[in-house]
């Protein structure tokens, strides 16, 4: 397995990129996330519970703790509130990536050489777009990614370059290999065995509009659940905030 554990540099263009709503926050965001020394990983908008803005962030080496899960939160809430790119009500969460975490950047197919991956391209290569195997490391120029398939009918290629340029998604599979690798090199923090967790959980206040307000729902009391066991996978830092927006608020 590659041991590629080099710092990149957090402005590093990002292979996917997002559309709608989820592009409209991620152009607001991604200045200050790299002004705090964290950088975008992905945003993701979904209709669960109404409204769901996911934003996935690390540090350039790939960490995210509790501590910093709760600085983004409060940092990126306030420019929302006033940039409003979402129009809506909505539920915030800010997580790390995970062990089973997208691929956006060629460093992350460098830093993740030698484990198993799926990858869909935007443009069909040889009337394919779906791929699943070991990655390899991305070529000099970061143009493309060598992927050895398994159980290939024969007479076809089982090593494929998948040009980068036609990225569309790619996620690491979760595999007990991945996991001891991510366990080896310090991924999303793990606790202590026979202790309890809390869930992190922060509520945004109500910003006032020209009728009164409605109020937020309560916020439930977070169920403490038990804590992994050093040898399996690591629980991504997540951090939820209930956004209640008006579209008039600022007149």
């Amino acid at each position: 397995m590659s041991d590629n554990t080099e710092t990149s540099d957090i402005t590093e263009t990002r292979l996917v990129g997002e559309t709608g709503v989820a592009a409209r926050v991620g152009q607001v965001i991604e200045g200050p996330l790299h002004g705090l020394g964290f950088r975008l990983v992905r945003v993701k908008v979904s209709a669960q519970g109404g409204c769901t803005v996911q934003i996935m962030v690390e540090r350039p080496d790939g960490t995210f703790t509790i501590d910093d899960c709760e600085a983004v939160s409060r940092a990126i809430s306030p420019i929302l509130d006033l940039d409003d790119p979402v129009g809506g009500a909505y539920n915030l969460e800010v997580s790390s990536p995970g062990i089973d975490r997208p691929l956006v950047r060629v460093s992350d197919f460098s830093r993740w050489a030698g484990h198993e991956a799926k990858v869909e391209l935007a443009v069909p290569l040889d009337g394919r777009k779906r791929f699943r195997g070991i990655i390899g490391t991305p070529d000099a120029e970061g143009r493309t990614v060598p992927i050895d398939l398994p159980d290939v009918k024969e007479g076809l290629p089982s090593r494929i370059l998948l040009p980068l340029a036609s990225l569309a998604e790619a996620h690491l599979v979760l595999t007990d290999a991945l996991i001891r690798e991510s366990l080896r090199r310090g991924g999303p923090p793990a606790e202590d065995d026979g202790e309890e967790a809390e869930d992190v959980e922060a509520t945004a206040p109500v910003r006032p509009a020209r009728q009164p307000p409605r109020k937020a729902a309560p916020a439930e009391k977070p169920k403490s659940q038990k804590k992994p066991a050093r040898t399996g996978p690591k629980q991504p830092v997540v951090t939820k905030a209930a956004r209640v927006k008006h579209r008039d608020d600022l007149h």
